[in-house]
């Protein structure tokens, strides 16, 4: 599996944003609200993530005082980190898209709590990321590795 580039997690942000800021304009007064919830869930699943990224690099590295960890557990950490960063980035377009359209309208208070929402999701997406990209690293066997000296 190779990692994840960056550039092709803005670069599908900003197509979705633009989709989502198109598909919007003429549904916006159709729409239910948007839910606040979606804030503090996907914050808890960045906040998952880094600690397991965390937690994952002290055992790859074999700190004192961690269990080693399974190849296995590695390989199935690193998918998850790669679902989550592609994820996150389809879900901040789609956050981002809403921003777009809701910021045009701030003037009217329905929109204005809208568009806090949104920004506030797209935040929450864009730390999803980074803990993402985070847990990939540290899924990476060091360089250094004991286990490819030659004995």
């Amino acid at each position: 599996m190779k990692p994840t580039h960056p550039g092709r997690l803005v670069g599908i942000i900003a197509v979705v944003a633009l989709i989502a800021w198109a598909a919007v304009r003429p549904f916006y007064s159709d729409l239910p609200l948007m839910p606040w919830t979606a804030i503090p869930t996907v914050l808890l699943l960045a906040i998952g993530e880094g600690y397991s990224a965390w937690v994952t690099k002290a055992r790859i590295a074999r700190k004192p005082g961690t269990k080693p960890v399974e190849p296995l557990s590695v390989a199935r950490l690193a998918a998850l980190a790669k679902a989550s960063a592609y994820a996150g980035a389809v879900f901040g377009g789609l956050f981002a898209g809403f921003g777009l359209y809701t910021v045009q309208i701030l003037d009217r208070e329905t929109p204005r709590a809208e568009f806090f929402v949104a920004a506030g999701s797209f935040v929450a997406c864009v730390a999803l990321i980074c803990a993402a990209l985070y847990l990939e690293h540290a899924c990476r066997i060091p360089k250094d590795s004991d286990n490819h000296k030659p004995d």
